[in-house]
Formats: C-alpha cells, structure tokens, sequence
C-alpha cells in the first residue's frame, strides 16, 4: 500500500536582499492509497508550498524535516526519480512547452515513468481512450503543450497526464481553479476513476467547496500560517464554506 509521510517539514523561499523567509513551519501529514485528502486555508497558507516542495522544486528550500514515499526518502531523489517513484504533481499553472505536442510529451512521460516505451498502436489507443474519458477533441493530441490552451483545457490535460502515468500519490494545486461547471464535472469524473481502485492516494489542494462536492475526501486539513492546524471529515469542509478561515488564521498565528 503506497504511503507519502510528511514529517515536522520546514520550508523556506529566497526573500530578495532579506535572505530566506520560513513558509512552511513544521507539516506533518501521511496520505496513504485509497485515501483523499483535501488541504484548504487562504492565500499565503502554504498550500502550494506544500506541494511544489514535495515534488522537488528548486526554489523552495526544505530547512527541516522529512518526506518518505513507501519508506524512500523523497528528499535525496532528483525531480524526475520523485515521478518515477509515483509522485504526481497537477501545477496550478502549467507551462506552456512551444513545439512539443501533447502527444510526443505524453509519450515521453509513459516511457519515463515505465521504463520502457510503448508500443506506439497501444499506447495511441490508452490515449485515446483517456482523452475520450475527458471529453477532449482527439485533434488536442497535435496541439504544442499548453501553447494558447484555455484554463479548462490546461487542468483537463493535468487530468490526462494523470491518468496515463497512474502514480503512486496525486498532489493537485487547485485543480479547480479557472474551470466551469462542465468543466468541474468532467475533472472530477477524471480524478474518482483514478482514485476508485484504490491503489493510489489524492492530495487535493483548494480554496474551495465546489469541488469536494464531486470529489469527496476522506480527510480535510485546513491550512494557516504554514502548518496544519486543523483536521478532520467533509463535514470540516462545510464549516468553512459557512464560517470561513478567520478563526483559523488567527490558530495559526498564535
């Protein structure tokens, strides 16, 4: 059963002439396959943070702590070994990758993750089938990634990049950012199929209920002041969307 540890994690960010600033101040949270998890709290949290430090980002300095993967130090790997051990991260802004199609990139990635490439008729039809689960013109597979793509056609190929490469534990940075109702359905359907074996864990970060109205997490952790400072069931979820994160906010400073 895959499991992502976290443990009292620390992490900074260069603050221009100022030196380093501390952003996250000790996490600690596991998500284990057949789990989701959502994390929500207000803008400046930590949330990205969080997940930009997992996948191994350089800009963000982890001071202290620990993060295990099936008990492998995710620290000490490089950016791609992280993928290749099954961590997936959904940016919340994906980049735009001028000359390289959806398709040549996916492929890439499979081969990457798998270690060997597909075959090209097997993996065209895996494609094909994905893109179809997400209501995604098969034309999209020729188009540069990201290049001139629609909010919703960014996070739908988030969505189909996770479901081709099938990792271990999903990290996605507000997934929900940006999309319509329609768009929201279809992303949701998209990340409950790759949570229904239940061989895979979900770290869903938001700002908002809307999408754990189709994604229902088992677990919810509000976010303030770069730490966890409180946990619990959807019904958590709702208190915020009533309450809002004031009460929170000021748990977290003190």
């Amino acid at each position: 059963m895959a499991t992502l540890e976290i443990r009292d994690l620390h992490v900074s960010v260069a603050d221009g002439a100022d030196g380093t600033k501390e952003i996250l101040r000790g996490v600690d949270l596991t998500v284990k396959a057949g789990e989701t998890h959502a994390i929500m709290g207000p803008n400046g949290s930590g949330k990205s943070t969080l997940a930009y430090a997992v996948a191994g980002h350089p800009k963000y300095e982890v001071t202290s702590g620990s993060v295990t993967l099936d008990g492998e130090d995710v620290l000490g790997m490089s950016v791609d070994e992280r993928a290749r051990a099954g961590l997936f991260l959904a940016m919340q802004y994906p980049v735009e990758v001028p000359g390289v199609s959806v398709s040549n990139f996916l492929r890439s990635a499979v081969t990457a993750v798998r270690g060997e490439a597909p075959k090209l008729r097997e993996f065209s039809k895996e494609m094909k089938k994905a893109m179809d689960d997400l209501s995604i013109d098969p034309a999209f597979a020729q188009r540069s990634l990201n290049e001139g793509f629609s909010g919703g056609e960014k996070k739908r190929h988030e969505i189909l990049q996770l479901e081709m490469l099938q990792p271990k534990i999903a990290v996605l940075d507000e997934t929900d950012s940006g999309l319509d109702v329609d768009a929201l359905k279809v992303v949701s359907e998209g990340v409950n199929r790759f949570s229904a074996g239940g061989d895979t864990g979900v770290l869903l970060i938001t700002h908002y209920t809307r999408i754990l109205r189709y994604v229902k997490p088992d677990f919810v952790h509000v976010f303030a002041a770069g730490r966890v400072v409180a946990q619990g069931g959807p019904e958590l979820a709702e208190e915020l969307e009533n309450e809002g994160y004031e009460k929170y906010v000021k748990a977290g400073v003190a």
